[in-house]
C-alpha cells in the first residue's frame, strides 16, 4: 500500500501541466498539483478503512500515516479532514484522528435513507430511460462482477459506487448523485465488530443483482425491476 501510494503521489505531484514562466519568456514551468496528492491519499485512506487496515476506535496521526505513504503530514491531515466531514473519523486534539466505531444500527439507518432516495428514482428512470441507455452501463455492471470475484472489498466498493453513480446520473440531477454517493461511501465503512463487512460470496451475490437489474431494465420488465431494486437495498443493511 505504501509503495503504490508513494509512487502514485510522486507521479502526480510534478508535471501535471505546464504554464508560461514570466521570469523566462518562452519557457515553461511545471504546475504543482498538491490537490492531486491529497486526492490520492484520500482514496488510499478510504481503501484502508474499507479493508479494515485502519481499525475502528484506533487513533492515527498525520506524520505516522504520511511516513507510511511516503508523503508529508499535510496532505494526510487534509484528507483526514475530509473523512471527518464524511463521518468516518473524528479529530482527537494533539493526537490525530480516531476511526469512528459504528454499529449495525447506524448501517441499517444509512441503508434506509439510501432506499428512500434511490428506489423511487430508479423506478421512475426505469420507465423513462430508453433501453439503449441502460445497455451502455453493462460494462460497469460487469466490472462489479470482476471486482467481487477478486474478493477485495475496497476494489468492489469502488466499482459498486461507480455503477450506482452512473445509474443515478441518468436522472440529470447532480445534487441527487452527490448526496447518494456520499451516503454510499458512508455505508461502506467497516463495523466495529469486524474489519470486513462482506465475504466474497456476499460480494458476488450483490454484483449478480446489478447484472440482473440491468437485464430487466433493458428488457423493460418493470415488475422484475421493482422486485430487484427492493431486494438490492434490503441486502444493503
Amino acid at each position: 500500500m505504501r509503495q503504490g501510494a508513494q509512487g502514485s503521489a510522486a507521479a502526480h505531484t510534478h508535471g501535471e501541466g505546464m504554464v508560461p514562466d514570466r521570469r523566462r519568456p518562452g519557457a515553461e514551468r511545471p504546475v504543482i498539483q498538491r490537490s492531486s496528492v491529497r486526492g490520492q491519499i484520500l482514496e488510499a485512506l478510504r481503501t484502508a478503512l474499507v479493508t479494515g487496515e485502519l481499525k475502528p476506535g484506533e487513533v492515527y496521526s498525520g506524520p505516522v500515516l504520511g511516513e507510511r505513504f511516503g508523503v508529508s503530514a499535510t496532505p494526510v491531515r487534509e484528507a483526514m479532514q475530509q473523512l471527518a466531514l464524511e463521518g468516518a473519523v473524528e479529530v482527537v486534539p494533539n493526537r490525530g484522528f480516531r476511526v469512528v466505531e459504528r454499529g449495525a444500527r447506524e448501517l441499517a439507518e444509512l441503508a434506509e435513507v439510501r432506499e428512500l432516495i434511490e428506489v423511487p428514482v430508479m423506478l421512475r428512470l426505469a420507465r423513462s430511460v430508453p433501453a439503449a441507455r441502460w445497455a451502455e452501463l453493462r460494462p460497469l455492471a460487469e466490472d462489479t462482477v470482476r471486482a467481487a470475484a477478486s474478493g477485495c472489498p475496497a476494489t468492489y466498493a469502488e466499482s459498486d459506487r461507480a455503477f450506482h453513480r452512473a445509474m443515478l446520473a441518468l436522472s440529470g440531477n447532480g445534487e441527487l448523485v452527490r448526496i447518494a454517493c456520499d451516503l454510499h461511501i458512508r455505508a461502506q465503512w467497516p463495523l466495529v465488530d469486524g474489519p470486513v463487512r462482506h465475504a466474497r460470496a456476499d460480494l458476488l451475490a450483490d454484483a449478480a443483482e446489478h447484472v440482473s437489474l440491468l437485464d430487466a431494465l433493458v428488457a423493460r420488465d418493470f415488475e422484475v425491476v421493482r422486485g430487484l431494486v427492493a431486494e438490492h437495498f434490503a441486502g444493503a443493511a
